[in-house]
């Protein structure tokens, strides 16, 4: 979630102690810190700007933290006094940077290797993490453009040297199958699911796991899996099914767009309904209902942007 307003900012502190023996805990502490993209404030604690998104996460934290027998606090800064505002997102700049050039450089040596059966997977990992550091990089970082141009690049190569081609898809083989995906569907799975149940198979069940845990007779949709249907190229996973099981619906060809659009914020078609989608679904997902319901109910919702189309 980029901050856009740098001229009145605000941040988040997170103060925190563990009892010593509490070894295994205080590492996960950390490894979540550096998921949200935290800076460290000294000695002092943690350091966030100021949202929505950041004030709960710091809040979870805090909560488990408590629980393990420590003691968290979040505190309110407007100001510090010996470090300036561009100082302080000088930081922030500075991290993500070093995360960005250790991507490029990995994106690199993926270019210039010969490519195993299994670069899909490596190149999905790679744009995985790709978006992590999108999604805490508050000041947008001008490496974030070249990252992306090199995935894409990354992307036409396997294409053009055939590492992705596919045999032509045989839909009855997709029948009475269970499709697997990652907990805590978004808008690309949960559109990608209706497809599925409306155009491919109308009893199709749906299950959530893991990367490592996908059982060994489903379908992996969206998910890190070189034998599933997930992004490809330029593609979300609702192209890559639409395409692959040619799907010419005209109103699924308009759903495509948007969802394009919501999943890879590239604004290729220029449509706007899907970020819509995605936030009533970011908002289900914080309530703490089932995967399975907030999977349910953003099929519903894609239903109802199918019959709007008529």
């Amino acid at each position: 979630m980029a901050v856009r307003d740098q001229s009145n900012m605000a941040w988040l502190l997170l103060t925190f102690t563990l009892p010593t023996k509490r070894a295994s805990q205080r590492v996960e502490v950390w490894r979540k810190l550096q998921r949200y993209g935290t800076v460290p404030l000294g000695n002092s604690g943690y350091l966030l700007p100021r949202n929505p998104m950041n004030e709960e996460r710091f809040q979870w934290l805090a909560t488990s933290i408590r629980k393990y027998g420590g003691d968290a606090s979040i505190v309110h800064v407007q100001g510090i006094d010996n470090i300036s505002t561009p100082q302080l997102i000088g930081r922030f700049t500075e991290a993500r940077g070093r995360e960005y050039q250790k991507l490029i450089r990995q994106l690199r040596e993926f270019s210039e290797r010969p490519q195993p059966k299994r670069a899909l997977g490596r190149l999905s990992r790679l744009r995985s993490r790709f978006q992590e550091i999108v999604e805490v990089d508050f000041f947008p970082s001008p490496l974030q453009k070249r990252v992306a141009e090199l995935l894409t690049n990354a992307d036409a190569a396997r294409l053009t040297t055939g590492t992705s081609e596919r045999q032509k898809i045989d839909p009855r083989e997709y029948k009475k199958r269970v499709w697997v995906t990652r907990p805590r569907p978004g808008v690309d799975r949960c559109a990608s699911a209706w497809l599925i149940r409306r155009f491919i198979d109308s009893k199709a069940r749906f299950a959530f796991a893991p990367e490592n845990q996908v059982p060994g007779k489903s379908v992996p949709f969206d998910m890190f899996h070189e034998d599933g249907f997930g992004h490809r190229g330029e593609d979300c996973t609702f192209e890559t099914l639409q395409k692959d099981f040619r799907i010419r619906d005209r109103r699924v060809k308009v759903i495509s767009e948007i969802i394009h659009d919501a999943d890879i914020a590239d604004e290729k078609f220029g449509r706007k309904e899907g970020y819509g989608v995605d936030e009533i679904l970011k908002g289900w997902a914080r309530q703490g209902i089932s995967d399975q319901e907030l999977l349910d109910r953003g099929m519903q919702l894609i239903e109802g942007l199918y019959h709007a189309q008529s």
